[in-house]
């Protein structure tokens, strides 16, 4: 009996990275499907990465998401160390996590509508104390 071959990790990220593009612009599938002239389901097998992005609808995507095409090969796995220059630490996927979920995106979209920077600030300190964090990070 023959398994199913599980998503290449770039593929998945890739995927991911069209979704947090997708969700950033609120763009549904659908929407995104009927510009490149295929189905939301088909969106739906790339953002999960069970299917591969071929070159040229990569570009399509990125032309119609307004990013290059290396926008969804930011911070993928396998990008080797000294592609971050002088930077002390690479970029955690949590972040992307964090960007990808519908609460992530409304929650950073709000905050940085909030022009004065001492309630952004405040923000931040409550979402901390709820979190039970101890130390405000400055």
């Amino acid at each position: 009996m023959a398994s199913k071959k599980s998503p290449n990790p770039i593929d998945i990220h890739v995927g991911s990275r069209v979704r947090l593009r997708r969700m950033m612009l609120g763009m549904s599938q659908e929407k995104l499907g009927e510009a490149l002239g295929i189905t939301f389901q088909q969106i739906q097998k790339y953002e999960k990465g069970t299917n591969r992005v071929g070159a040229s609808r990569l570009q399509h995507i990125a032309t119609v998401l307004k990013v290059p095409v290396s926008f969804f090969f930011e911070d993928a796995p396998g990008t080797p160390d000294e592609a971050f220059g002088f930077a002390e630490n690479q970029p955690h996927s949590y972040v992307v996590d964090f960007l990808s979920s519908s609460e992530g995106l409304s929650l950073n979209k709000a905050f940085v509508r909030i022009k004065d920077a001492r309630v952004r600030r405040r923000i931040v300190d409550l979402v901390q104390s709820l979190a039970g964090e101890e130390e405000p990070v400055t």
